[in-house]
């Protein structure tokens, strides 16, 4: 390996697989907290695995697709009249933190292809 290539492609490389500056994780206690303080538990179950088929299970969803469909409801980009009202009163602290909470939960499954 030349100089050159220690020099400014490892640094590089290092830097293209770290986490963005501001893809800051949320907490999940206090997700878990906030999950019953703002009531998403209602529809959504205790752990996120919902009590009716009518709401989205949300246990074991990737966290960054939690928190952009939370940005989304609260922007007015995704549509649905009872999301956009408890989103719109939600933090960028909060949206982070729900997230990590439902996200931690055991939910999604692999199913395997033939």
């Amino acid at each position: 390996m030349t100089t050159l290539t220690k020099r400014y492609l490892l640094p590089a490389l290092l830097l293209a697989l770290m986490p963005a500056a501001g893809a800051v994780a949320g907490d999940a206690e206090a997700g878990k907290a906030k999950a019953v303080e703002k009531t998403c538990n209602t529809c959504h179950g205790e752990n996120g695995v919902s009590i009716s088929s009518a709401f989205p299970n949300l246990a074991g969803q990737y966290a960054d697709y939690l928190e952009n469909a939370l940005k989304q409801y609260a922007s007015g980009e995704r549509k649905n009249a009872v999301m956009a009202q408890f989103a719109m009163q939600l933090t960028p602290e909060d949206m982070k933190d729900l997230a990590a909470w439902y996200a931690s939960q055991p939910g999604l499954k692999t199913v395997p292809m033939d």
